[in-house]
């Protein structure tokens, strides 16, 4: 497992990970998008924001970084980083395979992203993924499985994940939706050879959703690394956005709202990893106070009682516009 690579170090912030959804294309969901990013977003901008943030984070003692296919040139830009920097040989590489990016670094596009867990989405995607970052990817992850998707099913296509996995890569899944917890057990099941398939499952939880929590436990007790996304919840957890009582903790602890609510997330006993989605490097910053919020029971009571319906969130999700 790559992620035994984090066991060694000593950093508090050795299991953040910074994902790259936010800076390998112009336009996403998240909140505050307008004030975070260069106003013309050409791909040279987003490519120096992107080794800006890297350096940042490395620097302070993040060592896992996130990618996927249908982030822009998110792999691309993280292969960049990776070549001019032939020192930084102790860092964990996962990227997701399963959407295609259809935008065309448009940020009005119709569509963003087309997702397709089949076995010839996956062949094209692996070589496209191999091209740029070779035998520097650690973890290859199904992206957005849900309870419906082929991908729990193809026999063919768990036979072809199984021979990647026996070459050296670590495969894993990624989930989203109301029922992330029905997608994590039935991943959990998978087996080829009577050996489990995954074993890396990364899941949203966060203040406001927190529905997969008991699954997440089954899978770190099944031996899977657990890696957290959208923990700031697409932005509604920074700053104004955030609900009262996490900005009434968060002036408590001195610090931002996003560090409060990153750090519910790194008290969870089966999170692994817990990715920042930061778009700045002050975002970032902030983000890896978290890794030294102390939050006491009362405190952790206080931002529990914010969950959300998971269908409600997955709704108001839903509705972020991309911009």
């Amino acid at each position: 497992m790559p992620f035994a690579r984090l066991a060694s170090a000593t950093t508090p912030t050795c299991h953040i990970g910074l994902g790259l959804a936010a800076v390998g294309r112009p336009g996403y969901i998240n909140l505050g998008r307008d004030e975070d990013l260069p106003a013309g977003r050409s791909v040279d901008d987003l490519r120096a924001r992107s080794h800006e943030l890297l350096d940042a984070a490395y620097a302070q003692g993040v060592r896992y970084f996130d990618a996927a296919r249908s982030y822009g040139r998110a792999e691309e830009f993280l292969a960049d980083w990776l070549t001019a920097r032939p020192d930084v040989d102790d860092v964990v590489i996962g990227s997701k395979w399963g959407y295609t990016y259809t935008a065309d670094w448009r940020t009005d596009a119709e569509k963003h992203e087309v997702k397709d867990h089949s076995l010839q989405t996956y062949e094209r995607q692996r070589a496209e993924t191999a091209t740029l970052l070779g035998d520097r990817l650690d973890l290859y992850q199904i992206h957005s499985v849900t309870p419906d998707s082929p991908a729990l099913t193809d026999k063919e296509l768990h036979a072809k994940l199984a021979e990647a996995a026996a070459r050296g890569t670590t495969i894993g899944f990624s989930t989203s939706g109301p029922a992330q917890a029905d997608a994590i057990r039935a991943a959990l099941s998978v087996t080829v050879d009577g050996e489990p398939l995954f074993r890396t499952v990364q899941s949203t939880y966060n203040v406001l959703e927190t529905s997969a929590a008991p699954a997440l436990a089954e899978a770190h007790d099944a031996g899977l690394t657990v890696i957290v996304k959208e923990g700031m919840a697409n932005g509604r957890l920074a700053g104004p956005h955030a609900p009262e009582e996490v900005r009434a903790i968060a002036q408590d602890a001195g610090l931002g709202t996003d560090a409060v609510a990153l750090a519910l997330v790194l008290r969870q006993p089966w999170a692994g990893v817990v990715l920042s989605g930061a778009a700045t490097t002050l975002q970032l910053a902030s983000n890896l106070h978290a890794a030294v919020v102390d939050l006491d029971d009362d405190q952790a009571a206080r931002l529990a009682a914010l969950a959300e319906e998971p269908a409600a969130y997955w709704e108001r999700r839903g509705q972020l516009p991309w911009h």
